[in-house]
């Protein structure tokens, strides 16, 4: 006999989101998410890697943070001491940092000692989607500022901070992701960050610094962070090695101050984040990481040029875009006729999976033709395949583009 099935409905909290679907398997052609290239993923040196530190420190597993304490496996923090300073010119010793289960984590954490219920905060216009929902869950107010082709614009900030001052309301913090911005890809200059942070500093307003994708820069050149240019006061940084090295592996990382890690480790009561991953991350990255890096990102530009060659193929001028300086993504634009809610809903029927515009953007009328691609786990065919089955749908459902034509020279500068 089959017991009844217990209605948990009247005792849900309020606000719960929309319930999760059960999870059916990657569509054949996946733009979703963060996932990254599988074949850059260092599974032999990371088996090396887990070998040595388990045979040298395996016995340490008996307890909870491994002899290093709740910040973290000190080792992995040693070595994002010299990875910060060398990358984005941060000094700070390894008990200014915090290992997280990803950089989310992190946001969880900062936004939980900082933010109550009707709080504001200043937000890039176009930014991580996950942020935006975390936000909003909390009842956050945002006021998204705009962007150009090099991030968060100076006036437009200027001119929030004096509205916000004007109504008497101080902002909680500006959270800003300047190297390789999510969605866009831009990298925020030496210039400009001066000028925010001299804004910032004004106006008594912390910045909260996301560097989740700031490895994965073309070149490998990018400007001092925001911490290293204010010397850690006023400001947070977070980062990760979900892009670096696997997303599967929920390892990030807070860089603050004691006043303000001391006020997180009162909250992250989960019992120390996972010890084998930092062991493992910290024996790989001190041998690899410098020459890991620059593999994966060349990996990544050819699959970024092979997505940028099949937009122009399947959808000509229809399909607008500024070509990233780094990262897994590409922001595009489409003529104002598409609606990419709807567009991604008819897409995932066919197997085409993308993110909609409206989900990454605090102005849901801008995003609204607007859509992110990530094109860092398809293979180059199936990026070209993927991109074929999206055009054939979007001209199916809103007539765009007319008809496939092979435009212009792929990734030139193209206003948004």
């Amino acid at each position: 006999m089959t017991p009844a099935s217990f209605d948990f409905t009247p005792l849900l909290a309020p606000n719960q989101p929309v319930p999760a679907a059960k999870w059916s398997g990657f569509p054949k052609y996946n733009f979703i998410g963060g996932h990254n290239d599988a074949a850059h993923v260092p599974v032999d040196k990371l088996i090396a890697a887990a070998t040595s530190v388990l045979k040298r420190e395996g016995a340490s597993l008996a307890t909870y943070g491994l002899a290093s304490g709740p910040l973290g496996y000190r080792p992995l923090r040693e070595f994002l001491v010299g990875k910060l300073k060398g990358h984005a010119g941060i000094t700070c010793a390894a008990d200014d940092i915090l290992i997280t289960s990803g950089s989310l984590q992190g946001l969880d954490l900062v936004n939980n000692i900082l933010l109550s219920p009707g709080d504001t905060i200043l937000i890039e216009q176009e930014t991580y989607g996950g942020a935006l929902t975390r936000l909003a869950r909390l009842g956050v107010k945002m006021v998204g500022v705009p962007l150009d082709d090099e991030g968060l614009r100076v006036d437009a900030l200027e001119a929030a901070l004096k509205d916000l001052q004007q109504r008497g309301v101080r902002p909680k913090y500006l959270y800003t992701i300047p190297t390789v911005q999510n969605p866009t890809g831009a990298i925020m200059g030496p210039q400009r960050r001066a000028e925010i942070l001299k804004l910032a500093q004004a106006y008594g307003v912390p910045i909260f610094e996301d560097e989740c994708y700031s490895d994965l820069i073309w070149d490998g050149k990018r400007p001092p962070a925001f911490y290293a240019m204010a010397q850690g006061s006023g400001v947070i940084h977070v980062g990760s090695f979900s892009k670096s090295i696997a997303p599967a592996l929920r390892v990030g990382y807070i860089v603050a101050g004691w006043d303000v890690l001391s006020r997180i480790l009162a909250l992250k009561q989960d019992a120390g984040s996972g010890a084998l991953e930092q062991m493992v991350l910290a024996e790989f990255c001190t041998a690899h990481f410098a020459s890991h890096v620059p593999a994966l990102t060349r990996g990544l530009r050819v699959k970024l040029d092979t997505l940028m060659e099949a937009l122009a193929e399947q959808f000509g001028t229809a399909a607008e875009f500024e070509e990233p300086q780094g990262g897994i993504f590409l922001w595009v634009k489409l003529p104002d006729q598409v609606d990419t809610l709807k567009l991604s809903q008819a897409a995932l029927a066919a197997g085409v999976a993308l993110n909609p515009g409206p989900e990454w953007s605090t102005d849901k009328a801008y995003g609204k033709s607007r859509l992110r691609l990530c094109f860092a786990n398809p293979a180059p065919e199936t990026i070209r395949q993927g991109v074929a089955v999206l055009a054939d749908i979007c001209r199916r459902e809103f007539g765009v583009p007319a008809r496939i034509a092979n435009v212009e020279r792929p990734g030139a500068a193209r206003q948004l």
